[in-house]
């Protein structure tokens, strides 16, 4: 479009259509000369008649476009007109196309003159149903544009407003009329009216509608953030040209706080599945609570912390809150989104701001503090922030669980972000609830396990285990923490004879209940060692021990069918059965070493096989029968007698410390047997290169070992005779006794030797059968064993004043340290013990004690 510059009168001159009401009311024009036919007809006329002015021009203009019957009427009007008289009407005509269709077209005419003074006419023409249509169009448009429930404003090309709808109007206030000029800077902020001028300017110049706008403002005289959604598109006149931009707004302030809510909804739903699978995954109190802090920030507030109760973390039994809520302390946990923010409490609880409590810092809350009150009423408590502070809001929530309060947790919100809402609150009480039950599941855990631990190495040989003719060195490490209790146990028990019980056992299952059948059996096998039976009869009746344990059927499972019992149903018997078989089922293996003969015999339940280390040979698995476990009960055990080199190593142990997850059994006790090829160094370093070299994993299973050296008895340590079977034989016995005590430099002991010797011998020649055995042994102890091949077995009874015997027995039993009889393979043994001069010796028996015998 060209332009030309502007008249003094300020108009505008351009030589494309202008686009008026004009052009969508189809107005048409055509003059009529003095003889009444057509002389001038306009384009716009071919247009609406269909008829060009080659073919209309000279005519009669009735003729040409009226119909034939109302052509006479047509003529009179013509006439009149000409007349000199002003017509307007209502004109039939044939639409173009040559069709039966019809028009109607209203015509006005004004009389006009010629040059020479004759009489003329103009005629204006406008379809009537262009007409219609502008009429009903403006009725639409009307109606829509007045009574839409929406705001409608009509922009022009300057980007102020055209036109305002009365909605729009009673929502921004005024008439509808008072908003016309104003900008959209009016009614939003800075940054809202630059975006939304930036939107409106670009409709303008692409014609790309907008769609969805999303513009904050509030109304006047309300603080409250509105939400709109704007949708804006071009407004072209009738020629195509743009004129303006529409805009109309919906106010979707609800839609978007009903997505709020359900985001925030979703989002809390989210974040209690987060914790349902990260907190409480570690039973150590402190990892829980940074296991809370990591799904709180940032996805629930910006800043957090947990104070833990100080007795709940030192372990106590009674409940560690206080009923005033101001006990000690501790911050375990600290975290926040916010670069630089302090270890700030919620204000009015008593801390210092130049001095923030740290984590691992015990403190406490003042009585009046909203800290204390939410800890002593176990309610949560909303703090607003301070004047100047970071924090905006803190919920002081404290962590229940069961009815205990066991610590308190801090959710705060920096200044800028969403304040806490209705569901917020009901979040942190179930994110600090949940933490509350873990750490408290975790306090409970931790007493159990302490108690099953203690009750374990309870059980275990207190310090260095001491055995004749044996170096021992032992290691027992538990499952950590992770981990429950396990079974495994050691033992190294004396024997009569200076002989040596070495045992070592692993009772399936964890726990307390684990621990404590650890402790039966290993009760039973010190109670059953000391009776001197062979290691097969003790694994024999061990075996019908932890059957009896396990029995569900026992008294003490409640099973009898007396009076007001009732029936378990039978499904959870057999749950209850195997259960029990399961914690009582153990291994063991269980071997005698003789430390004058170097003879171990072994006998095995089900356990791993000993290793023995020969000097200067390669450690080899010893081949012991494994037998059944204890408790599966049905076969017997084989016994094997294995002679022990001296300086040999044996080693007894538990599957903890060749077997894991990540490497099969072969590989670690090949692992385990390479760690020993070097026997020589001492005997505590072998355990720790074993420990440091195998890779144990350790804190998955209990790990037990037990290690011995052989050294054996010197053989000036012992004294070994043969005795015939004749009364004589009495007196030998205690002169080979004198004689031997006399080279070992024990003469002090000689006269209650002596005296003793003469009574067990007696004993074996009035009671006993075939050739008599006695022999001394010192090591630690002096040792007396008299041996002979009667099966009977002496008992010690109290003789009447009247008998002249049957005080022998008495007599050991006060003069010695220890007596006492056991089974062989050919007879019987009775002993006897003596402390050595320089150790802890028996008191001398009183005149009293002496005269009770008789």
């Amino acid at each position: 479009m060209s332009e030309i510059p502007e008249t003094a009168s300020g108009v505008v001159w351009q030589s494309s259509p202008p686009g008026s009401i004009y052009d969508y009311i189809k107005v048409a024009s055509f003059s009529i000369g003095p003889d009444g036919l057509v002389d001038q007809w306009s384009r716009r006329a071919v247009d609406l008649f269909g008829i060009t002015a080659e073919e209309v021009r000279g005519k009669d203009p009735v003729e040409v476009f009226m119909p034939a019957e109302l052509r006479p009427r047509g003529h009179r009007q013509v006439a009149e007109i000409l007349d000199g008289k002003e017509w307007t009407g209502l004109v039939p005509f044939r639409m173009p196309g040559g069709g039966r269709e019809h028009g109607v077209a209203e015509v006005y005419v004004m009389p006009s003159e010629t040059e020479d003074g004759d009489r003329a006419a103009l005629c204006i023409v406008v379809d009537v149903r262009a007409l219609r249509r502008i009429e009903t169009d403006l009725a639409a448009s009307q109606a829509i544009f007045g009574q839409s429930p929406f705001g409608f404003l009509l922009f022009g090309t300057d980007l102020t407003v055209q036109r305002a709808n009365q909605r729009f109007a009673t929502v921004f206030g005024g008439a509808a009329e008072d908003h016309r000029g104003r900008t959209v800077s009016d009614y939003l902020s800075r940054a809202e009216a630059e975006r939304m001028n930036a939107a409106l300017r670009r409709v303008l110049e692409t014609g790309e509608s907008a769609i969805d706008l999303q513009i904050i403002g509030a109304t006047p005289g309300s603080s409250d953030r509105r939400n709109w959604s704007i949708n804006l598109y071009r407004v072209h006149s009738g020629s195509g040209r743009p004129i303006g931009v529409a805009g109309i707004g919906t106010d979707v302030t609800r839609r978007h706080v009903a997505a709020r809510e359900a985001a925030s909804a979703r989002r809390n739903l989210a974040l209690l599945n987060e914790a349902s699978a990260r907190i409480g995954n570690s039973l150590d109190l402190e990892t829980t609570a940074r296991e809370l802090l990591d799904v709180a920030v940032p996805g629930f507030c910006d800043l957090a912390s947990v104070d833990l109760y100080q007795g709940l973390l030192s372990g106590d039994e009674v409940p560690p809150g206080r009923s005033d809520g101001s006990g000690e302390l501790r911050r375990v946990a600290f975290a926040s989104a916010v670069a630089g923010a302090p270890l700030v409490s919620a204000p009015g609880c008593g801390q210092d701001p130049d001095t923030p409590t740290a984590v691992g810092e015990v403190h406490r809350y003042p009585f009046n503090s909203p800290c204390a009150s939410a800890l002593r009423t176990a309610r949560l408590q909303s703090i607003p922030g301070e004047d100047g502070s970071l924090v905006q809001s803190t919920l002081a929530v404290p962590m229940v669980a069961h009815d205990t309060v066991v610590g308190l947790a801090q959710f705060s919100r920096a200044k800028g972000s969403e304040p806490f809402g209705e569901r917020d609150l009901a979040l942190a009480w179930e994110l600090a609830a949940r933490a509350a039950v873990c750490m408290d599941n975790a306090r409970l855990y931790r007493r159990e396990h302490e108690r099953a631990l203690i009750l374990q190495r309870s059980l275990l040989p207190p310090g260095d285990p001491e055995a004749a003719g044996l170096d021992i060195a032992c290691r027992y490490l538990p499952g950590n923490t992770a981990t429950e209790v396990g079974g495994d146990w050691f033992d190294v028990i004396e024997l009569p004879g200076h002989r040596t019980a070495l045992v070592v056992g692993d009772v399936m299952g964890r726990g307390l209940r684990a621990a404590v059948a650890m402790g039966e059996l290993r009760t039973a096998v010190r109670t059953l060692a000391l009776l001197d039976l062979e290691p097969a009869e003790v694994l024999s009746a061990l075996d019908e021990v932890a059957r009896g344990l396990g029995s569900p059927g026992s008294p003490a499972q409640g099973g009898g069918a007396g009076g007001g019992s009732q029936r378990v149903p039978r499904v959870a018997h057999k749950s209850r059965e195997a259960d029990l078989s399961e914690v009582y089922l153990a291994t063991c293996v269980y071997a005698v070493y003789d430390p004058v003969t170097r003879r171990c015999t072994f006998a095995n339940a089900g356990h791993l096989p000993p290793v023995l280390v020969e000097p200067g040979e390669e450690a080899l698995l010893l081949d012991v029968p494994p037998g059944m476990p204890l408790g599966v009960g049905g076969e017997p055990f084989e016994e094997v007698e294995v002679e022990l080199p001296e300086g040999a190593l044996l080693a007894l142990y538990t599957d903890g410390l060749v077997e894991s997850r990540d490497h099969p059994l072969d590989e670690g006790l090949r692992a385990f047997r390479t760690a020993l090829t070097d026997p020589v160094r001492p005997l505590e370093d072998v355990c720790d290169h074993v420990l440091n070299t195998l890779d144990t994993r350790h804190g998955e299973d209990d790990i037990a070992l037990l290690m011995a050296r052989v050294q054996g008895l010197p053989v000036d340590s012992v004294g070994d005779w043969q005795l015939p079977r004749e009364p004589r034989s009495v007196g030998r016995a205690r002169e080979m006794a004198r004689a031997q005590l006399i080279s070992w430099d024990l003469e002090s002991l000689v006269d209650t030797v002596e005296l003793l010797v003469s009574e067990l011998v007696t004993n074996a020649l009035r009671y006993g059968e075939g050739e008599i055995r006695l022999r001394l042994l010192r090591d630690r102890t002096l040792v007396c064993e008299v041996w002979d091949a009667g099966l009977v077995q002496p008992r010690r009874r109290r003789a009447r004043d009247t008998d002249e015997g049957g005080r022998g027995l008495q007599l050991v039993g006060l003069l010695s340290a220890a007596w006492g009889s056991r089974r062989t393979p050919r007879g019987k043994t009775v002993w006897f013990e003596l402390a050595l001069p320089d150790g802890d010796s028996a008191s001398e028996p009183t005149v009293e004690q002496l005269l009770s015998m008789f």
